[in-house]
């Protein structure tokens, strides 16, 4: 006679309970890719909790609860900080077409500047980070993340003054 397998009540409980924990999650969650993921994790953790045991259903939906309201919180605090940033900083380039060549030029203009160049001005004029910051970013001395970004403006500067003339 064979060891019973004991992955066969885990997939038992998983195929009793499984529809219940996503309809559950469902209610809870924003978005169908969402309430999987907090399924997923919550059965994973209440799993772990049960130190390999089959986990109380009550547990499963509880975390499921639980991990909802972080993800929703996060997500939340995450769409008030990107507004903010918007708000506080406009768009480069407006959607205005007449200034398309203009647009073009500049983004050639910094797709022309070396890698660590390109690096430094993103994170410098987009970002709005300090050299301190870039240097640790990027891994080099704040001295070096300034002279680049010095030399990468004297390179733009260069290119699109006839642009501009």
């Amino acid at each position: 006679m064979s060891d019973p397998n004991p992955n066969d009540s885990w997939h038992r409980w998983i195929a009793e309970c499984g529809d219940a924990f996503l309809l559950y999650a469902r209610q809870r969650a924003r978005s169908e890719e969402d309430a999987r993921d907090l399924v997923q994790d919550a059965v994973t953790e209440s799993w772990q909790r049960s130190h390999g045991n089959v986990p109380d259903k009550a547990l499963v939906f509880a975390t499921i609860r639980r991990r909802a309201i972080d993800l929703a919180r996060a997500t939340d605090s995450r769409a008030r900080r990107e507004n903010q940033s918007a708000l506080a900083h406009p768009p480069w380039f407006e959607p205005d077409f007449a200034a398309s060549d203009t647009r073009d030029t500049i983004a050639a203009a910094l797709r022309d500047l070396p890698d660590d160049q390109r690096e430094v001005v993103s994170l410098r004029l987009w970002g709005d980070l300090s050299f301190p910051e870039i240097a640790t970013i990027t891994g080099v001395p704040a001295p070096t993340a300034a002279s680049r970004y010095r030399a990468a403006i004297e390179r733009l500067r260069i290119a699109l003054s006839p642009a501009f003339a």
